[in-house]
């Protein structure tokens, strides 16, 4: 039966649209973006259904304005605004938090969400004081060369297997943290197929060892409900580009209360400072060191870097105040239609399923055996964007997309898995 957007109609009856307040005009985005979803009028006009925003998310029209702000007071062009650069930094910290369930003193910016994971390694020391780190197959895989590296230095790293649910199996975590455990290391979505770990109970199976847990938040934040402090969680990291609608080279680092004083400061830089006084310079007072200083006691004392980049600062302090007050919960009952729609579908017309069936996330994975070449001309002529990779392809649905974009993905997909 040939796919048409008729046939669609049912799964999306439910929610097809949340509005939450009137809806307002593109041109007001910056002042005063939409809050009904989707939407699409808060974006520009795409030349493709862009159903990739898991790789990087499209800009929102409101931070683009907000960038040009930035780039007349970065020019010092007359009449440009006069910009708290330091407000906007701060804004997007207190942002972040609401959105993650997390206080401003356990954050800080990192430049990527790898910057952090390896930050938190270093604070536990690793792999000098050795132990278990139990990780899984559908962590970033980026991350395996990190825990292939640790074990190669002496650590047990075990990596549970996916199955063939789509699923990491608790049984089996459960069987692998031991008293010896030292790191539980998880994506909280996966960047493979969108399962989503249960966060409480992760934590909890790995407190009751004394382990840690750190969590890849990257697909989590953002765009699934999550509360790392109500979890239990110990360390979480983040990127900016993906569902929080920044950019590359600025993310953050969440450290709990709790564990910052059990941890080492795992490098020195002069933003961790909270006093600082010289002796080595004209009519300082004097002092038997070049300076006298003292680092501050939360995550940005035992984790900052250098300069934060202001671009992203700018687009995260608009993004921000966007998604929260739209709700990550509206955000997920909006988009759910659409993943249904696309699981059902290509279930139907024997696709290889890698996501749960029950999955709430914004990512849906396939298995298909050459993907690529399979399926690459056919997209592009279709103007789709997805991530296709070497046997598998992922749909990403972000805030902006309809069931417009499903109907154009599924005419352009063969009507069964391609020999």
């Amino acid at each position: 039966m040939r796919f048409t957007r008729r046939s669609l109609i049912a799964a999306a009856a439910a929610s097809p649209t949340v509005g939450l307040a009137p809806q307002v005009a593109a041109e007001d985005a910056r002042s005063a973006p939409s809050l009904t979803l989707p939407a699409r009028e808060a974006f520009a006009a795409m030349p493709v259904a862009y159903l990739d925003s898991g790789a990087t998310h499209p800009m929102p029209l409101g931070a683009r304005a907000a960038l040009e702000d930035y780039l007349r007071y970065k020019t010092r062009t007359t009449g440009a605004p006069d910009l708290d650069l330091g407000a906007m930094e701060e804004n997007a910290i207190r942002g972040f938090g609401l959105l993650v369930g997390a206080d401003p003193d356990e954050l800080c910016f990192v430049q990527s969400t790898t910057m952090g994971e390896n930050l938190v390694l270093q604070a536990l020391d690793m792999p000098a004081t050795g132990g278990r780190i139990v990780t899984d197959a559908l962590h970033f895989f980026g991350s395996f060369y990190t825990y292939g590296e640790l074990a190669k230095a002496g650590m047990d790293v075990v990596t549970l297997p996916v199955t063939p649910e789509g699923r990491i199996d608790m049984a089996a975590m459960e069987a692998a943290v031991n008293d010896q455990t030292r790191l539980v290391s998880i994506s909280h979505v996966s960047t493979i197929n969108g399962f989503e770990h249960d966060l409480k109970r992760v934590c909890d199976l790995a407190h009751a060892h004394g382990a840690y847990v750190y969590v890849d938040i990257v697909h989590g934040a953002g765009s699934t409900p999550l509360d790392l402090k109500a979890a239990g969680v110990d360390f979480a990291a983040c990127a900016s580009y993906k569902w929080l609608m920044g950019d590359f080279g600025l993310g953050f680092l969440y450290v709990r209360k709790a564990v910052q004083d059990k941890i080492r400061r795992p490098w020195w830089g002069y933003h961790q400072l909270r006093a600082f006084q010289s002796h080595a310079y004209p009519h300082d007072a004097p002092g038997p060191m070049p300076a006298d200083y003292a680092a501050r006691e939360d995550a940005v004392g035992r984790f900052a870097m250098g300069t934060t980049s202001w671009t992203g600062a700018v687009q995260l302090d608009h993004s921000l105040t966007w998604i929260n007050r739209l709700g990550v919960d509206a955000i997920q009952r909006a988009r759910q239609p659409l993943a249904d729609a696309v699981q059902s579908e290509l279930r139907r017309r024997g696709y290889e399923p890698l996501t749960p069936l029950d999955s709430r996330t914004a990512l849906v994975a396939f298995a298909l055996k050459d993907a690529r070449p399979k399926l690459s001309e056919r997209l592009t002529a279709a103007k789709v964007r997805i991530t296709v990779s070497q046997h598998r392809f992922r749909v990403s649905l972000a805030m902006f997309n309809d069931m417009n974009d499903i109907d154009r993905l599924l005419e352009a997909l063969p009507a069964s898995p391609p020999a």
